[in-house]
């Protein structure tokens, strides 16, 4: 019997299996932001354990408040810095170096295909794009992984998505994963592993991969995967080019950790994306989905586009096509957040920032301040945003704000005529 990219990762890496169905795996790597990571650091310092597995498989940001917005925030980075410093990790991202944590790090050629990723935020399941299994994790967990460099989950079933057709004009990543959670539902992959393929992902950037796995925690999955191919292999090339003779033989070990054609499924799904328009979010969670045109004219009182859903480069090129040469509503606040600096500076040698500041953006540093309602954009109450993030919950970008997910194309539409907007129209 074949096996699936999540059980070819877990049988590669089990070091232990205490209970019938429960696997202790090794890990490659463990993140850490400033949010989630003080307070296992405190708790380890409390138990004289204040100690890290590997110094080089630890990678640490600051990202979710930056610079950092009162004395709390402060703290909180402040604890983070003197760890990172405490225990010489190298690959310790602060002010001015650092970016939104799921876009920076595979930024860094930090993530590889076959990898065992954990993080304490919930959206580590973007990195499965590269045919890793990565997934948030809770305080004590996140402790062990800095302690011992392991962690222990249930044996995984993959419920696998085949996307297959032609993506329309106007019709991006962002679109795709939202009509996916809308089909089955925010609870429709709990406790599963979203696999995607079919010609739809084939075709699709890293950058857009990443947002598909980047959602997977929105319909409750573990993780979300991508089967690596030539397309990951071009990614990490910068990266792994000294590892491989050539990029055939990076693909050759890479492809090993694709799903077997006999592999068994807890599920399998086939959605053919040829007839999908453009969608948003309308109510209070990521499955209440219609199309532009039927939200069409919902006013907005903010345009956020950034975060680690569609902050990348590619996101940003999208926009601007749109933006050149026009202004934005005066109606609405519009904010750009880059991912990462190096996503800021290509923006910036492209010409994208003065497109975007010409048509009245306001754009910050990388952080992902807006997105959980921490900073750089905080909703008052009784508003709403058009926003390119991943979460619409109550209360998500401030108490009492609306949030209405998007792709780019659209919110840039959105924020040219101050109501939702089809993109179509500009393209």
């Amino acid at each position: 019997m074949g096996m699936t990219t999540a059980e070819k990762i877990f049988a590669s890496h089990v070091i232990d299996e205490p209970f019938p169905g429960t696997r202790v795996l090794r890990l490659d790597v463990v993140m850490c932001h400033e949010i989630t990571t003080p307070i296992a650091i405190a708790d380890l310092m409390a138990r004289g354990k204040d100690r890290v597995f590997d110094t080089s498989r630890i990678k640490a940001v600051i990202d979710h408040v930056t610079p950092s917005k009162d004395t709390k925030t402060a703290t909180q980075a402040k604890i983070l810095r003197e760890w990172a410093h405490r225990h010489d990790i190298k690959d310790f991202f602060d002010v001015g170096a650092n970016g939104v944590c799921h876009a920076l790090f595979p930024e860094k050629g930090f993530i590889r295909p076959g990898y065992t990723v954990i993080m304490g935020d919930s959206h580590t399941c973007t990195h499965g794009a590269f045919g890793a299994f990565a997934a948030g994790v809770g305080t004590t967990d996140l402790e062990v992984g800095i302690l011992k460099g392991v962690c222990a989950f249930r044996e995984p079933k993959s419920i696998r998505f085949n996307l297959t057709g032609t993506l329309q004009k106007g019709v991006y990543a962002k679109d795709v994963i939202l009509h996916v959670i809308s089909l089955i539902s925010v609870n429709g992959a709990t406790d599963r592993v979203m696999e995607f393929g079919g010609t739809v992902v084939d075709s699709m950037s890293m950058e857009s991969r990443m947002t598909l796995c980047n959602m997977a925690i929105e319909a409750g999955g573990t993780s979300g995967i991508c089967m690596p191919d030539m397309t990951t292999v071009e990614y990490l090339w910068p990266f792994i080019s000294g590892e491989y003779a050539t990029k055939e033989a990076a693909l050759a070990d890479f492809t090993r950790w694709c799903s077997d054609a006999d592999a068994v499924y807890d599920n399998v799904m086939n959605i053919d994306v040829t007839t999908l328009e453009p969608v948003v979010t309308y109510g209070y969670k990521p499955d209440l989905v219609k199309t532009v045109v039927e939200m069409a004219g919902t006013p907005v009182d903010q345009v956020y586009i950034g975060s680690c859903t569609n902050g990348r480069l590619e996101d940003l090129r999208i926009v601007a096509a749109i933006l050149k040469g026009r202004k934005i509503a005066p109606t609405v606040r519009g904010i750009l957040s880059p991912a990462t600096p190096q996503v800021y500076k290509d923006a910036l040698s492209e010409g994208l920032m003065e497109i975007f500041m010409d048509a009245g953006f306001c754009v910050t540093n990388p952080t992902c301040g807006a997105c959980l309602g921490m900073s750089s954009g905080v909703l008052a109450e009784g508003e709403a945003c058009a926003s390119t993030t991943n979460r619409n919950f109550r209360g998500r970008m401030g108490k009492g704000g609306m949030v209405h997910l998007m792709s780019p194309a659209t919110a840039a539409a959105t924020a040219m005529e101050g109501v939702i907007a089809d993109p179509r129209n500009y393209l």
